[in-house]
Order: structure tokens, then C-alpha cells, then sequence
């Protein structure tokens, strides 16, 4: 394989392809690494011991490899679990039956014992009325796919406000999930400052149909109870480290993923497996001999999971710098086989890069259609910042996503290795390339939470 790269490099250096590909290939410090991240620290939630921890673990690493790495402070939410439960209350034809039952990120905690009512959107639940006062309302979809994230991620991030403001007591809703064994997946919810405050929890697939089918025979109460609750913001950092470029240190082409997880888990694919690979990548660019012409930041996101905190703060934080800003990426689609290389970019973008892909050949990845994004990176998008992504294979992604489920043993050690070294030499490419991309036109400032997940994600 790296003896093909001698003869299939296009504008690339052949010797600087070899060295990339090849040392991110067989080092096997992008798994030791997130090995080490996933089991010594853990979760990582904003706020939380483990994100701090994981901050200076970063920190050290990255300055071990060689790169000019240091903090920026950036204020997070700091919202905690606690305890929860749920149950269906056994009725006359229907039986007694725990379920399965997570809270939503910033969830407000309380408990609730009501009959259940199903909705299959915000505006049917809206339609409810009179019908919803002083029940649960029950959000149920078809997500089947990873590309249904997208239709039905409001009903998560708006679900309880919709609730509320038909007179509902709590909030229920399906996972959004491909794949279950009745393992509940969390992710962040969004309050509207003019509706009641009311608890949402996401129950797990299994329990969703299970609620369907009760429902379908007649009456059908729930018990639920959920500890959590938010505390004062807490102190936290960005991590941020360069690669300085030998021409154009001004110049950065940002290579990013969010350090944060969810509680639930040990955050391995979501986004332990980025953090992994834009590491890796850094480190394998930091080691050549002559560094690439512009800067190559590394940068490690606090708080993408339930408020954008990182991601933001990074905005503002280097504000006059964004024009300057040639490129970025966001690694936070897991670590599924590498299939594409994908680009939001000005006209000629695409004709600018692909002749310094070709060493991504031997990788089977080549320049592929399709948008790319990164919820920590929509705050640049008022600066035109081109973006750029490695988009892997996705299938299974939502079958582990923000759930218990997303643990260590899920990742391949070969398919991290590819990912990063592709990352790797697109990195280098748009640093070294003699022309910068046409910038795309800006896009408004927005404050969506995960604009960016895999295929809709």
C-alpha cells in the first residue's frame, strides 16, 4: 500500500504522503490513545470531573507531540443526571412493566404519574389541546435510518416546550435510534423561555413500541422520576494547538472535534474517536521534517453536546482572526470505514483540491459529493471559513449514538487509523497547497444545537 504512494501522489510530496499515511497507519497511538481516554477518564460531560480531567490529559498529549498547545477558558453548563425511573402502572388488561428511560440533556427534573397521550410531531402535539392538559405526551416517529435524524430531532430538542404548552406534565419520547437493546439514547433539549419547564426523558425503541401498542387497547399511566438538574456554569476549556505553519503562520487550517460525550457512556465514538483521529493527525503533521507552509491547528471542543459553549467561545475568542481561517474540520461522525472526502467551498473549490488527493487512493477515499458541516464549527459560518470533512460509513452510527451502548469495543483500530491519516493529508494538502479555497458565501449566525451529526448529523 505506501509503496503505491510513490507513484500516486499527484501534487503531493511523495516522501510527505509515505511519511503521513504511513506512520498513521502502524503507530497505533490513535487507539492507545482513545483507549486511554475512554477507560481512564470516561465520561465527559461539560462541567463534569471527567471533562476537566480530560482537558489536561489533552493538553499534556498534545504538547508531548510537539505542537505549541494551551487553554482557552470557556464557561459551560454543568447539568447532572441523577437518578431516574419509569414505569407503566399495571391496569386492568395491562401489565405492570419498568421501563427503559433516560432523561434529555438539560432536562429539568421532577416527577409525574398521568395517563399517556401519543403524538407523531410537534404540531400534532399541538393539536392535542385540551386532550394533553395534565398528561404525558408521548413522542412516537419512524427513524429508521441515519438520515432520519434530521426529520425528527425537533421533537427531542423542542418536544418538552410543546408539551408544556398544551398543559402536558412531562414529556416522553422514541430514541432517536437505528439500532436498540433497550438502551435508551439521551441528547440535548431546548426550553422556550415562554413555556413551562416541564421533565423529558427519551425511553428506549423497544419501550416506545411497546407504549404504541398499550395505547392502540385503551388508557395507558405512566410513573416517571428524574433527579437532574442545573447547576451554576462551570469553568472549562477549549484546547487548541498548533502545527506553525513555515510561510504562512497566519494562515490555519483548523482540524477540530468536541472533547465533551454524554454521561451514559464512555464516549467513544461520539466524540472520543474525532479527538483521536484530528490528534493523531497533528501529531503525524507535527513530526515532518518541514512543517507545511500554513499553521495546522488542532482543536478540542468543550461542550458541543449540550450548548455549543466550545465552539462559540472559539468564535469569539479569535474573531479577527477567521478571515485568515483557510479551512476547517470537524471529526464527529464516528469511526466507520472512511468513504469521502467532502467540501463546502467557493466555484473551483473542489478542482483546487482533488489533484492533492490522490495518496488517499490507496485508502479507497476520493473526493465525493455532499456538504460539510460540524456543529462546533457553525459559529464561523458568518466568516465564509471553508470546511472540509473525511465522512465515513454511517450505518450503524445511531445504533450506539448518545447511549450506553457507545463504549471502546465498538471502534476498529484499522478504520481510526484510516480516518486519521486521511485527515491527515487533507490537512497538509489545503496547508501546503500554493492557493487558499474560495471562501462560500457567509451563512447567518445561529445558535442551533448539532447542526452537524452524520448524514443529518
Amino acid at each position: 500500500m505506501l509503496l503505491a504512494l510513490l507513484f500516486v501522489t499527484g501534487n503531493f510530496p511523495p516522501d510527505v504522503a509515505q511519511k503521513l499515511v504511513g506512520e498513521a497507519l502502524t503507530s497505533g497511538i490513535a487507539y492507545a490513545r482513545l483507549e486511554e481516554l475512554t477507560d481512564t477518564i470516561g465520561p465527559r460531560l461539560s462541567g463534569s470531573a471527567g471533562a476537566e480531567a480530560a482537558v489536561q490529559w489533552a493538553l499534556k498529549k498534545l504538547q508531548q507531540d510537539g505542537l505549541a498547545a494551551h487553554l482557552e477558558p470557556v464557561k459551560v453548563p454543568h447539568w447532572v443526571r441523577g437518578e431516574e425511573s419509569g414505569e407503566v402502572l399495571p391496569s386492568p388488561g395491562v401489565a405492570g412493566y419498568r421501563l427503559a428511560l433516560t432523561a434529555l440533556g438539560n432536562s429539568v427534573g421532577g416527577s409525574a404519574s398521568a395517563e399517556v397521550v401519543e403524538a407523531r410531531s410537534l404540531a400534532e402535539a399541538a393539536s392535542l389541546g385540551a386532550a394533553a392538559r395534565g398528561k404525558i405526551v408521548f413522542f412516537n416517529h419512524t427513524m429508521s435510518a441515519p438520515e432520519d435524524y434530521g426529520k425528527f430531532i425537533e421533537m427531542r430538542t423542542r418536544g418538552p416546550s410543546a408539551a408544556a404548552r398544551v398543559g402536558a406534565v412531562a414529556m416522553l419520547m422514541r430514541s432517536l435510534a437505528t439500532g436498540s437493546l433497550r438502551s435508551p439514547h439521551t441528547g440535548m433539549t431546548s426550553y422556550d423561555p415562554d413555556a413551562p419547564r416541564i421533565p423529558g426523558a427519551a425511553i428506549s425503541t423497544e419501550d416506545a413500541d411497546l407504549l404504541h401498542r398499550l395505547l392502540r387497547r385503551g388508557p395507558v399511566r405512566v410513573r416517571l422520576s428524574l433527579g437532574c438538574r442545573m447547576l451554576p456554569d462551570a469553568d472549562s476549556a477549549n484546547v487548541v494547538a498548533d502545527v506553525r505553519g513555515r510561510e504562512k503562520p497566519e494562515e490555519v487550517v483548523l482540524i477540530g472535534a468536541h472533547l465533551d460525550s454524554w454521561d451514559l457512556a464512555q464516549g467513544a465514538n461520539d466524540d472520543g474517536a474525532g479527538v483521536a483521529m484530528v490528534m493523531e493527525a497533528g501529531r503525524v503533521i507535527a513530526a515532518l521534517p518541514q512543517h507545511p507552509r500554513r499553521t495546522v491547528r488542532v482543536v478540542l471542543f468543550m461542550n458541543e453536546e449540550n450548548g455549543l459553549a466550545g465552539g462559540k467561545g472559539y468564535a469569539a475568542a479569535h474573531q479577527g482572526e477567521l478571515g485568515r481561517h483557510v479551512a476547517a474540520l470537524e471529526a464527529d461522525s464516528g469511526a466507520g470505514p472512511p468513504l469521502a472526502v467532502r467540501l463546502r467551498s467557493g466555484d473551483g473549490g473542489s478542482s483546487m483540491l482533488a489533484p492533492w488527493l490522490a495518496p488517499l487512493a490507496s485508502l479507497g477515499i476520493e473526493l465525493g459529493e455532499g456538504d460539510a458541516s460540524g456543529a462546533d464549527l457553525s459559529p464561523l459560518d458568518p466568516s465564509g471559513v471553508p470546511l472540509f470533512a473525511v465522512h465515513p460509513d454511517v450505518t450503524h452510527y445511531f445504533d450506539i449514538h448518545h447511549s450506553a451502548a457507545d463504549t471502546f469495543d465498538k471502534i476498529d483500530p484499522g478504520n481510526l487509523a484510516r480516518n486519521a491519516a486521511a485527515i491527515a493529508v487533507v490537512a497538509y494538502a489545503l496547508a501546503e497547497m500554493p492557493g487558499t479555497l474560495p471562501r462560500p458565501a457567509p451563512k447567518p449566525s445561529h445558535d442551533k444545537q448539532e447542526v452537524t451529526r452524520p448524514a443529518a448529523h
